[in-house]
C-alpha cells in the first residue's frame, strides 16, 4: 500500500506544479482586470484542489513511510532529516500560502495577491521536492 501511495504522491507532484504554473500564468496575465472571472476562478482552484489533494496522500505517508524515522540521529542525517522535518514543513507551509492566496484573492478579486502567495508556494514547493539530483536524499528515480 505505501509504494501505490508514494507513486500517486510523487506522480500528482506533476498535476500540481503544472495548475500552479497556469495559476500563476493567467494571474500575471490578468492583473489589470479588477475582477476573478470564471475561468481564472477554476484554475486556481484546481491549483488549491491538487495541492490539498498531495497534502493528503502526503499525511498519510508520513505516518506510514519508512523514510521517516525519529531517533537520535535524524537531525544528524540529511535524508533523515529532510523527510521527517524539511519536507512536511516547507510543503506545509507552501499549502498554507495557497490556501491564503486563494481565499484573500477570491475575497478581495485580485489577481495579485493570488499571482504572489501562488508563486511564493510554488518556489517552496519545488526547493522541498526530493529532485533525484539531490543524491544525499537517496533518491534514485523521478517516481
Amino acid at each position: 500500500m505505501t509504494s501505490i501511495l508514494n507513486s500517486a504522491h510523487s506522480g500528482l507532484r506533476w498535476l500540481v506544479l503544472l495548475f500552479l504554473l497556469i495559476s500563476i500564468v493567467f494571474a500575471f496575465l490578468n492583473l489589470k482586470k479588477t475582477k476573478l472571472e470564471k475561468p481564472q476562478k477554476l484554475m486556481y482552484l484546481f491549483g488549491l484542489i491538487f495541492t490539498h489533494t498531495q497534502l493528503l496522500i502526503g499525511l498519510v505517508l508520513y505516518f506510514l513511510s519508512a523514510k521517516v524515522v525519529f531517533n537520535e540521529e535524524t537531525m544528524s542525517n540529511a535524508s533523515s532529516r529532510f523527510y521527517a522535518m524539511e519536507h512536511p514543513l516547507g510543503m506545509l507551509i507552501a499549502i498554507i500560502l495557497i490556501t491564503m492566496g486563494y481565499s484573500k484573492g477570491k475575497k478581495n478579486q485580485s489577481h495579485k495577491t493570488v499571482l504572489v502567495f501562488y508563486l511564493i508556494g510554488l518556489i517552496l514547493i519545488i526547493a522541498s521536492i526530493p529532485w533525484p539530483f539531490r543524491t544525499a536524499l537517496g533518491v534514485v528515480d523521478w517516481f
